[in-house]
């Protein structure tokens, strides 16, 4: 177990599955009633779906309630809390807008992936999913004039022109607004190191479509693409948090149609099935998500998507707070390539990939990418080996 949670060390015998319910594409009325007359904590189940970034799924279902075994405290806490998120979520999209006009206006091509458009496309709701940052999908060739327009537009890059123009590569590249919360993220064919191939840049603006927000037209992944994005991206963060979980169900089931044969030959050129398999695996045991037929004959023969699956479902309800170990972590990695050779190239590549934690210092604008690759295992054994606390 890591850090102590701010909603504590309990079993979460009734704030977990009442969590889970409410998060599901077609929640149970019946089953929320039942657990919520049976009197959860509510300090804690504010805190927990809090920690999940699930507090408006909380809201929406627990607000059809009509019963007053619900504390007026809890139900003035989790409006509040709600009414925050919509409010912010509602500054992002407007800073949104203003920053696609100033990438048009010097002709840098962008996509945008996860934040406002995933929640428009997985709940039909710009300001129901939560999210801290915008995403922006760009060419690498791009990131200078990119770079150049979100310091224009008052951003300050966390990573510094030089060591961009040296050809350092960061996670990703972040940008923070002074005196503000607006946080923006570029990212490059060359930033999606969990992908376990190389991501196909110019498919992606091939397939690019539209997606219509307040009566404009965002640029963004096709939505399967975007599928194939968010089920990485929860595998990059072994799926310790429910809202990745929750936007998986959203769209499998009701969000934008999906066409699975193109789905799964996206998810192919990446070499991500067993990490979609596992998504959809989750949703259907989590959330009572029914697997579309197109493709749950080849999640139901990937049987080994049925430990990883039970792995996951112990670390899960504690949001990170009980991260895995080292070697859960190394077993991971390789279990979500497929293949034991495979998996163990693609273990090594994560671990031999440095980014901006990994630069030595003073250097951080030479390309010492053999050194920064060097010292990386031994920064994560640092970071994870002790007790597996992030």
């Amino acid at each position: 177990m890591g850090e102590v949670p701010p909603f504590g060390n309990g079993s979460l015998t009734l704030e977990w599955p009442l969590l889970l319910e409410c998060c599901a594409p077609r929640p149970k009325a019946e089953q929320i009633n039942a657990l919520v007359g049976k009197g959860p904590d509510w300090r804690v189940l504010l805190s927990l779906a809090e920690e999940h970034g699930v507090v408006s799924q909380l809201h929406t279902q627990l607000k059809k309630l009509e019963t007053g075994a619900i504390p007026e405290e809890f139900q003035k806490n989790l409006r509040e809390r709600h009414r925050a998120q919509l409010l912010f979520t509602l500054s992002m999209t407007a800073e949104l807008f203003r920053l696609l006009e100033g990438f048009r206006s010097i002709g840098v091509d962008v996509i945008v992936v996860k934040g406002p458009v995933l929640s428009t496309r997985a709940y039909g709701d710009p300001g129901l999913r939560q999210y801290v940052d915008l995403d922006f999908l760009i060419r690498a060739d791009d990131l200078l004039k990119a770079t150049r327009a979100l310091t224009d537009a008052g951003y300050d890059p966390d990573v510094p022109i030089d060591a961009i123009k040296a050809g350092k590569i960061p996670g990703e590249y972040l940008f923070m607004k002074p005196g503000t919360r607006l946080l923006v993220e570029l990212h490059t064919e060359h930033t999606f190191r969990y992908f376990p191939l190389p991501l196909p840049m110019e498919d992606y603006f091939a397939r690019r479509t539209v997606v219509a927000l307040d009566g404009n037209r965002v640029p963004a992944l096709s939505a399967e693409d975007e599928f194939v994005l968010i089920c990485i991206h929860g595998a990059k963060h072994f799926w310790e948090r429910l809202m990745w979980v929750a936007d998986v169900a959203a769209m499998a089931s009701g969000g934008p149609h999906l066409d699975w044969k193109i789905l799964r030959e996206s998810a192919k050129a990446v070499g991500s099935e067993r990490m979609v398999h596992v998504a959809l695996r989750l949703v259907q045991e989590l959330l009572h998500t029914e697997i579309p037929a197109e493709i749950s004959d080849a999640v139901m023969r990937d049987r080994a998507t049925i430990a990883t699956c039970e792995r996951i479902k112990k670390w899960l309800p504690y949001a990170g707070f009980a991260p895995p170990s080292l070697a859960q972590r190394a077993q991971f990695r390789m279990g979500m390539r497929g293949g034991l050779f495979a998996g163990i190239g693609y273990l090594f590549r994560l671990a031999l990939s440095p980014t901006e934690e990994d630069w030595i210092e003073g250097a951080e604008t030479k390309r010492s990418w053999i050194w920064d690759a060097a010292r990386r295992p031994f920064r994560l054994i640092k970071k994870y080996g002790q007790d597996g606390k992030a």
